[in-house]
């Protein structure tokens, strides 16, 4: 099957999409062409990341632009400190873009919290909630109430949407630099954890978690994060979804996929629609913040510690 939209050679639209789901890739393409000025509206103007998956092949995760790429797909290149070198990422700031990611079986689509030309502006804070293994999504939803309990007491509102995967994402816009929204991202966290430390949990090593939904506090600084209404590599082809906090305890992931999704948002975009204004990051909570270790690193020394300690037994 061939189809052509906005000048874009569309092919193999019957093949399945990925092993786990009944969808195509023609199933992709008419979803992400269905929401395209919702999503393209996150997407416009920052780095992006695809992971995408080829007939027979695991999935992978493409940052920097093969040659092939039209020369009309928008890009910008940023240094990469980890490889040495420059990478030129797409900016799909256009229906055609999008199209062509489709086409190139980019299934998931991932983006800076800051923009390009302004990278140490990430324009929101973000906690991503992530259930242990097992877990109902209850238990999501009850560490998810703490978040937003959390953020009231700082006069703070955000909006939340599920991952696509197992958890949710909470989005708090804001206006502030890299390193104080990093801090307050931190501090937001042990603030929900404290409200109820036998729910959840900011320990980044997974044997630490004990059964506790993870507050995961590192979509920080250069960190990606999956877009609102972007489809995922998951069984049923489900899309991170915008959910009302008071409707979070009646919905399950997989209510939203690529073929339910466009039907259940009709005309409106609730992401675009709930997000407040931005704001700007109480004093305090910074404060706080810049006192509590990141998590990774904090993870790495205590790894070396115990490697270390199981060495001298």
């Amino acid at each position: 099957m061939k189809d052509e939209r906005d000048g874009v050679a569309l092919t193999n639209l019957d093949q399945p999409l990925f092993d786990g789901t009944d969808a195509t890739k023609g199933d992709l393409v008419d979803y992400l062409d269905a929401v395209r000025d919702r999503i393209i509206l996150v997407l416009a103007g920052r780095p992006l990341t695809v992971v995408r998956v080829r007939p027979g092949q695991e999935p992978f995760t493409q940052k920097n632009l093969p040659k092939y790429t039209p020369d009309w797909v928008p890009t910008t290149t940023l240094w990469a400190e980890t490889s040495k070198r420059e990478i030129r990422y797409a900016v799909c700031d256009d229906r055609r873009t999008l199209l062509w990611f489709a086409n190139q079986r980019a299934v998931e689509y991932h983006v800076t919290l800051g923009p390009a030309g302004a990278f140490d502006r990430p324009t929101h804070l973000v906690l991503d909630l992530d259930p242990p293994a097992g877990a109902g999504f209850d238990a999501v939803v009850a560490a998810a109430d703490l978040v937003r309990r959390a953020l009231a007491d700082d006069g703070l509102t955000g909006v939340v949407k599920t991952s696509g995967s197992k958890g949710v994402h909470v989005f708090v816009p804001v206006d502030g630099t890299d390193d104080d929204v990093a801090a307050a991202t931190r501090a937001l966290a042990a603030r929900a954890e404290r409200l109820d430390p036998a729910i959840a949990t900011t320990a980044f090593i997974k044997d630490d978690r004990h059964g506790k939904v993870f507050l995961d506090s590192t979509r920080a600084y250069g960190a990606t994060v999956a877009a609102a209404y972007s489809p995922r590599i998951r069984s049923g082809a489900t899309v991170s979804f915008p959910v009302a906090w008071d409707d979070l305890a009646s919905v399950t992931p997989a209510d939203f996929t690529v073929r339910t999704a466009p039907a259940l948002l009709g005309d409106a975009d609730p992401w675009h629609e709930w997000m407040p204004a931005p704001q700007r990051l109480p004093d305090d909570l910074v404060a706080e913040g810049h006192t509590i270790p990141v998590a990774r690193v904090q993870a790495m020394h205590e790894g070396k510690r115990r490697a270390r300690a199981q060495r001298a037994r």
